[in-house]
């Protein structure tokens, strides 16, 4: 009797333990907390055949051929290492990278340090300035070259400093990145392959507006203007500048006027002599790819122009050839989809390598004869991510991820393995060890379901034919907490719908927000889509929106509204929605332009008036004012405030250098105006999003606002 009461006993608090509730602290802040899928800790290759992984306090390396593993450094052996040199004593393993086989690069705050980790001893010790900034290590010179305010820098193995640039400052920028980051660039120096050079650009925006932000923390008020071009108006100036090393000379590359055009996917050659740069007209819808010489900034020619009558966006740098110095790789999207493309550098294509109405999403390198080129793509379906291996010769396709869901490939240095990250939406993160052909597999890792104590809303795909009625668009449904059939429940629509984002697909839990599964837990339905104008669907797809941004994506929500207004435990006219960013534009767009349907909506950060908008992004999307006055007027949230009905709030960054406040501003003001009631809540330190601790502040806010409201 004793043990059936044990058996009784144990089964209730299984019981318990699955119900487990999730609170808000637990969505917010759980994937830093201890509730992230377990994977490993800076996995990177050491060699063709060998990989390491930090794990406690010791790098551990495992060989791919034999399976093998031992433990290759130790903390303690570590701190042994660079504490008589340095004075630095590690408390826990630091990140690294490997430069060779043989030797490891870690940075350590203003510090880099070069390891012989097969003599274990310290090479060289690099010390910047505390102020140093955007610091990149030359591999094959062996220096650091780093930023001070807005000057460049560079500091060399023997304890050596050169300033590179002197002008920076009063609106002048060098080494950092430029055009907001747009274009793929992601920072602003580019070191050469055998570390002769450093290329840098230099950003003239000296006569751009100082928009004025306000830092309200201090005993006074402290103004802090940033530099922040608006569709329309005058836009920054910049070069490429090319520091030679052995003479301590600049030269910058002729590219000539106007100069307010855009130097994108810089790439050097092989043999230094010449550097390549995507360069696109200001309007976007014309790019040259040009080769420059080094030594005197020259132009030496074309090799091919690409166009479109909407527009054209480099985002991948040339990828040349290690087999043939002459001849290079090229991702593009000229035929509808991202494809490879291989030319010469005439400028002649060879061939095209991939094709088909689906997206290469990733270049991941090739095998050492260079025979094959691996690759990520959607060619299975626009909601997953595989791994292939590509003939070169033959454009013949080879899927090396065997499992349904999105992967993510690390290819060995010579392409003889693959180390597969990947989810699913029932597998939170499995690590596989691929060979090149595909012959071999071994698991790795297969994380445990963090949430499995969890009682959380089922997870669903739905499918729902854009307003066109020509795509399938993805939907995400999450069901409530103890979901019955029979009763009706308050839907929260969580939306973004802006270019280059996914929200929906085959990974994890469907790349549902956490969140999402807290306000299910609350009585909520938290359903999500992605409309035309978002990624992975194709050229088409993506630019359909140009020139009328929320038109369309507006239309295609719409219809996952009918959807779910289809649903007979849905109550319709209970529905809300929220978004940021983008996402908050959308949600204007919804709550304004049908006001008959959303009771309750939250727009974060939200764009207004794209006039009001940074050029590089605003006019790709929307061209200037000037040259689309109509499609202006009609995306300007402030010509549809007379729709409001529902409740709604904004919230704001006060130091927000994305959307500007301004934003938020002008549509309180005509809200007034018009004698329409809505709700205001700015985050004073904060940027563009509110993130650490503070977020759960600002989500138990938005919560809250459905709860008391929809």
């Amino acid at each position: 009797m004793r043990k059936i009461f044990l058996l009784f006993l144990f089964l209730a608090q299984l019981v318990v333990a699955q119900q487990k509730q999730m609170t808000l602290g637990d969505a917010i802040l759980g994937r830093y907390n201890g509730l992230s899928p377990e994977s490993f800790e800076n996995l990177s290759w050491r060699s063709e055949i060998e990989f390491t992984y930090l794990e406690s306090d010791t790098l551990w390396l495992e060989s791919a051929k034999k399976g093998e593993k031992i433990p290759f450094i130790v903390l303690e052996e570590l701190n042994a290492i660079v504490h008589d040199s340095t004075g630095i004593r590690f408390k826990n393993f630091p990140q690294y990278s490997w430069v060779n086989d043989s030797e490891m690069l870690i940075q350590n705050r203003n510090k880099f340090l070069l390891i012989d980790t097969g003599n274990k001893k310290l090479v060289y010790k690099y010390e910047l300035p505390v102020s140093a900034e955007n610091a990149e290590f030359n591999i094959a010179g062996k220096f650091v070259v780093y930023t001070v305010k807005d000057d460049l820098f560079i500091s060399f193995a023997d304890g050596g400093k050169v300033q590179v640039t002197f002008d920076g400052g009063k609106g002048i920028v060098n080494g950092k990145s430029v055009h907001r980051s747009e274009f793929g660039i992601s920072g602003g120096i580019f070191n050469s392959p055998q570390g002769n050079f450093v290329a840098f650009y230099r950003k003239d925006e000296s006569r751009v507006h100082d928009y004025p932000l306000v830092d309200f923390m201090g005993r006074q008020a402290e103004y802090t203007p940033v530099k922040y071009p608006m569709a329309g108006l005058t836009s920054e100036q910049v070069k490429l500048g090319i520091y030679k090393i052995s003479s301590g000379k600049t030269v910058f590359m002729k590219t000539g006027e106007p100069l307010d055009h855009y130097l994108t996917n810089i790439a050097w050659s092989p043999d230094e002599k010449n550097i390549y740069i995507a360069e696109l007209n200001r309007g976007q819808n014309h790019m040259q790819l040009n080769c420059y010489d080094v030594s005197s900034g020259e132009k030496v020619k074309t090799l091919f122009e690409e166009t479109d009558e909407r527009y054209v966006e480099p985002l991948y740098p040339i990828q040349f050839s290690q087999t043939n110095k002459n001849e290079f790789y090229y991702l593009s999207r000229k035929d509808g989809w991202f494809h490879i493309y291989k030319y010469n550098t005439q400028g002649q294509l060879l061939k095209q390598i991939t094709k088909g109405e689906w997206e290469v999403t990733n270049v991941l390198g090739f095998d050492s004869k260079e025979k094959f080129v691996f690759v990520e793509a959607t060619k299975e379906s626009p909601l997953e991510n595989h791994i292939y291996r590509v003939n070169i010769k033959t454009g013949e396709m080879e899927k090396l991820s065997n499992r349904q869901g999105v992967h993510s490939g690390v290819v060995s240095p010579g392409g003889k393995f693959i180390i597969d990250n990947w989810s699913a939406p029932k597998i939170p993160h499995n690590t596989d060890l691929i060979s090149a052909d595909g012959s071999k597999r071994k698991n790795l890792l297969s994380s445990k379901d963090p949430l499995e104590d969890f009682q959380l809303g089922e997870n669903k795909l739905v499918s729902i034919l854009s307003a066109d009625g020509k795509t399938e668009l993805a939907g995400r449904l999450i069901l409530p907490v103890d979901f019955d059939p029979s009763k009706k429940y308050p839907v929260i629509v969580y939306v973004y719908g802006g270019p280059h984002s996914q929200l929906v697909n085959k990974s994890w839990n469907n790349q549902a927000r956490w969140w999402q599964y807290y306000m299910a837990s609350q009585g909520y339905i938290a359903f999500t889509m992605d409309n035309r104008g978002t990624l992975n669907r194709g050229r088409h797809f993506e630019t359909v929106v140009h020139r009328q941004l929320g038109i369309l994506e507006t239309e295609d929500q719409m219809k996952g509204i009918e959807y779910l207004k289809s649903l007979p435990y849905v109550d319709s006219d209970r529905i809300g929605v929220h978004g940021w960013s983008y996402g908050g534009f959308m949600t204007l767009n919804l709550m304004l332009r049908h006001p008959e349907v959303f009771k309750v909506g939250v727009a974060g950060g939200p764009v207004v008036n794209w006039s009001m908008y940074e050029v590089m992004y605003g006019e790709r999307y929307m061209d200037t004012p000037q040259e689309n006055p109509e499609g202006f007027k009609e995306t300007n949230m402030l010509n549809h405030v007379s729709g409001l009905q529902g409740k709604l709030m904004l919230v704001h960054g006060v130091q927000d250098e994305t959307v500007v406040m301004q934003h938020s501003m002008k549509f309180l003001r005509e809200c007034v105006k018009q004698e329409k009631q809505l709700d205001f809540f700015v985050y004073p330190t904060h940027p563009h999003n509110v993130r650490g601790k503070d977020r759960v502040h600002l989500m138990q806010k938005v919560s809250d606002y459905f709860i008391d409201n929809l």
